[in-house]
């Protein structure tokens, strides 16, 4: 399930990219924004089926993003959990490690 769902992400992707680069741009950028007090903030709404579908491709892939991140493999679902879990509840019955390095002495004469 995990992988269908990757797979299903990239293709929404890849279609996306491709309704994007064929919409045909609405605006000439900052300056047409100043130019003219009819349009707000520079965009003209129109509601063809390039705009209708991305934003339908835009929610899909946002939902498709979530599914993943719910349906993603667990890393610790093996059996190194179970060790771990075994290690965690016995008790300590090894002896305390000596340390690295000997204890210091005082060489100095008082």
């Amino acid at each position: 399930m995990f992988y269908v769902l990757i797979v299903i992400a990239i293709v929404i992707c890849v279609v996306l990219g491709l309704f994007i680069l064929i919409q045909e741009p609405k605006g000439g950028g900052l300056s047409s924004g100043f130019a003219g007090s009819n349009n707000i903030m520079g965009v003209q709404r129109t509601s063809d089926i390039l705009e209708k579908g991305t934003w339908v491709l835009v929610i899909s892939l946002m939902v498709v993003v979530l599914m993943i991140n719910v349906v993603i493999p667990k890393a610790g679902a093996g059996s190194g959990s179970e060790e771990l879990q075994n290690q965690i509840k016995a008790p300590a019955t090894t002896a305390p490690i000596a340390p690295a390095f000997p204890k210091a002495t005082d060489t100095t004469k008082k």
